[in-house]
């Protein structure tokens, strides 16, 4: 089946599955619990919740994604316990599949490539954002920059980043921030490049749009983002045992559009092994 059906097909499931809800809309009690458990889930997942409720009981969903517990969101707060038990490590940052680390690094490298140099964005400084420890900074983004600086939500991740995994580049960050990135807000006009890897399926669409309206003003001259997560091959698929959503590359583009962002170029990692969910890279400003 060509990629175009098959996105017809489950846009047309997804359409069907749509206006069945409309309709319920309509008739359902505005007081009634569902009516609040479906509102909440359409304004925090607003290009994915038709998508995971047709997978997923509603109840269940609210309880995976929005529900607060002692004031703590459960669908961060359970991305924060996962990663508590990932080691500082590259075998760590890559789930166990360290051995295309390299395959990663260079698909990246040459994407940037694109995007960098006399007339695009410049060279002075990028953001890594859920840096880990380091190994997007260290492989793709320190050869091209002369600054760093560096974010993630694991205090454990960046400890060994400074101290160890970088060497010397160390010396070139100029900061490293202990943040969730949902509530970041970046210093305006600072980046020639802000990168996201695997960290975009950790936050969910509401979130995501704000922090791209948030790190579009962050942005220096020519400047990018860039996002480069694991993208469903159709609809989209939570994982709640580390909180991620997995969406269709259709979806991503629609968030990013959302945010008041154009997509300067898509493209897919090459060489990725088949039974690895397809990941792809999307350049924005």
């Amino acid at each position: 089946m060509s990629h175009s059906t098959d996105i017809m097909e489950f846009s047309g499931t997804h359409q069907a599955f749509r206006d069945r809800w409309a309709k319920t809309d309509d008739e359902m009690c505005k007081h009634s619990m569902s009516f609040h458990l479906h509102n909440t889930l359409r304004k925090e997942f607003f290009a994915c919740y038709l998508y995971l409720l047709e997978q997923i009981p509603l109840v269940k969903l609210y309880a995976l994604t929005c529900e607060y517990i002692k004031g703590e969101k459960q669908f961060y707060y359970r991305a924060q316990n996962f990663y508590k038990d990932v080691p500082a490590s590259e075998e760590g940052m890559m789930g166990d599949f360290v051995e295309i680390s390299e395959i990663d690094l260079e698909g990246s490298r040459q994407f940037l490539k694109k995007f960098v140099g006399p007339g695009k964005a410049g060279t002075k400084r990028a953001l890594d954002c859920g840096c880990g420890i380091g190994r997007v900074s260290k492989g793709v983004l320190f050869p091209v920059f002369e600054s760093m600086e560096m974010l993630d939500m694991m205090e454990d991740f960046i400890l060994h980043a400074h101290e160890c995994y970088l060497g010397d580049d160390a010396d070139r960050v100029e900061t490293y921030y202990l943040y969730n990135l949902q509530e970041f807000i970046p210093p305006r006009k600072k980046y020639d490049v802000i990168w996201m890897q695997w960290v975009a399926c950790h936050l969910t669409d509401k979130d995501l749009m704000e922090f791209l309206k948030r790190a579009k003003d962050s942005l220096r001259p020519n400047g990018v983002i860039i996002i480069k997560d694991n993208m469903a091959r159709q609809g989209c698929k939570l994982d709640p045992l580390d909180s991620s959503i997995i969406r269709h590359l259709d979806i991503m583009k629609a968030i990013v559009q959302t945010a008041g962002l154009t997509i300067l170029d898509v493209e897919k990692q090459d060489s990725w092994p088949e039974a690895i969910v397809p990941v792809w890279m999307i350049a924005m400003h």
